[in-house]
């Protein structure tokens, strides 16, 4: 199976018809293909203020919006001015 297609196999596992996230796929792989659909919900090169990200995530995973921002910054999808609480999309695919 390419690549596309095991993506999209794993999102139409993970998320509900209205796009939130049921759970959070415990194999490192799947949940690169989750957390990169995620980040694309940010836009590059813009920074977010720590309410606004949480806000974008809780749509997706209201029930721990706060770890799936984790994920995000530890996967490298995300990065986190720590002084000012800002965040901006560092990773992840971006279609052309």
């Amino acid at each position: 199976m390419d690549t596309d297609r095991q993506r999209e196999a794993v999102l139409k596992a993970f998320l509900a018809p209205d796009g939130s996230l049921t759970s959070m796929p415990t194999r490192a792989t799947k949940r690169r293909y989750v957390l990169e659909h995620i980040a694309a919900a940010f836009e590059p090169g813009v920074r977010y203020a720590e309410v606004e990200v949480n806000a974008v995530l809780r749509a997706f995973y209201e029930r721990d919006y706060v770890a799936l921002r984790r994920y995000l910054v530890e996967n490298g999808l995300l990065e986190r001015e720590n002084a000012t609480a800002t965040y901006w999309r560092s990773g992840g695919y971006v279609e052309v």
